[in-house]
């Protein structure tokens, strides 16, 4: 047993003695990333000093830990990717990385981790791009606490912040980003974590999810998107306490779901959006503590939607609370607070004593007939809800919340 320790220690003491630390600077024997690299053994430093650097097609192959000294500059000068990492165990912090090359065949990125293992992309600043960080194929990595700003304008020539591409166990933390298509997308990619990111003044979403499984994203902000968040074709999606603010536009919306199910959806705040959450062909969905004011409508269902459950959430001075776009209903409203609600409370319990019926006929005739929103506000409209309200034809006759809330409710 003794040699074994014995011999343990000098193997430790080997590998030790032989990692290294690189420097990278204009006046230093390595004047550039790439010859470092390709000088490096594996478990190796890099040290990029104060500069600039211009370089690109620059692949990562070995493990090594690349450390930018006052965050140095790495040109790409618009000639294609910059950085490509292709080996396990790679960290890559503190760069400045701008010009990636545009293309209508090739998804350029900043920086690329293509099937690899354990790696750490972390407090890098990206501008001028058109893809940022592009993780490929790859599991158990970290991308924390990157500034990624882009200069999209339209959809078709431009690529997103951070995507994740048949990926799995990633986390996307404390990241910044603005400016690109999707401020994050994830396609094929399972068990991610994103939390404590912004994402800002995108063209099209502020996350996207297609085809991606037992996903959790929370404490987020989406902010004044073309949209805020799309899921769709995905199961077991859950959305904690998220901020989706001011995603305004004709087609625009804080949370978009299509063909999700299994999911839950919990302590959010809709404010200021065209539509809350839009929602198609959605089934088994808790939504529950989340807030919803000053939108458009808090709530679309376009159809296809059974078995979800709405409970203890705030629906605060919405045009619309909820519209529906078919008379049957099968699913569960209960406990929420409506601020429209004009109902009473005699037996002081903190709960209404007639139910509230959320879906109003006029909302139903401008799911049909757009023009109609000019009219929002006249005696006209409030005639023909109480005459809805009273004998329900065009409405579901049991969507009704039957147990609504008083006081605005506080988790």
């Amino acid at each position: 047993m003794k040699n074994l320790i014995v011999f343990i220690i000098a193997i430790f003491i080997a590998n030790t003695s032989i990692a290294q630390t690189i420097e990278v600077c204009k006046t230093c024997p390595v004047s550039t990333l790439k010859d470092a690299i390709t000088q490096a053994k594996e478990l190796d430093t890099i040290i990029i000093k104060k500069g600039t650097y211009k370089e690109h097609s620059i692949f990562i192959d070995k493990s090594l830990t690349i450390i930018g000294e006052n965050y140095p500059v790495i040109d790409g000068e618009k000639k294609g990717e910059i950085i490509t990492i292709k080996a396990d165990n790679v960290t890559v912090d503190g760069l400045f990385i701008i010009n990636v090359g545009n293309s209508y065949t090739e998804d350029y990125a900043a920086i690329r981790v293509k099937n690899s293992k354990n790696f750490v992309i972390q407090n890098l600043v990206l501008e001028k791009l058109f893809f940022g960080i592009y993780i490929e194929k790859s599991t158990d990595g970290k991308v924390y606490h990157n500034k990624i700003i882009g200069d999209a304008v339209e959809e078709y020539n431009s690529g997103n912040g951070i995507q994740l591409w048949y990926s799995k166990n990633v986390e996307i933390e404390l990241n910044y980003v603005e400016h690109v298509r999707d401020g994050i997308y994830l396609e094929f990619s399972d068990d991610c974590l994103i939390k404590n990111n912004i994402s800002t003044l995108n063209v099209r979403y502020g996350l996207h999810f297609m085809f991606s499984n037992d996903d959790i994203y929370q404490d987020n902000t989406f902010e004044n998107n073309g949209a805020g968040v799309a899921v769709m074709f995905s199961k077991r999606i859950k959305m904690y306490n998220n901020l989706f603010k001011e995603n305004w536009g004709t087609a625009s919306y804080g949370m978009l779901l299509k063909e999700i199910n299994d999911a839950e959806i919990i302590g959010n705040t809709f404010e200021n959006n065209t539509i809350g959450i839009n929602i198609e062909g959605s089934n088994r969905i808790t939504y529950k503590h989340n807030s919803f004011s000053n939108n458009g409508w808090a709530i679309k269902v376009k159809g296809a939607c059974y078995a979800n459950t709405f409970t203890e959430n705030n629906f605060l001075y919405n045009s619309f609370d909820i519209a529906y776009n078919s008379n049957v209903n099968d699913n569960v409203f209960d406990k929420n607070y409506w601020s429209s609600y004009t109902g009473y409370d005699l037996d002081k319990n903190g709960i209404g004593d007639i139910p509230y019926r959320p879906v109003k006929l006029f909302s139903y005739i401008v799911n049909r007939t757009p023009e109609t929103i000019i009219l929002l506000r006249s005696m006209f409209i409030d005639i023909i809800d109480f005459s809805e309200k009273v004998s329900p034809v065009f409405t579901p006759d049991d969507l009704l919340d039957n147990n609504p809330q008083i006081k605005k409710l506080t988790w």
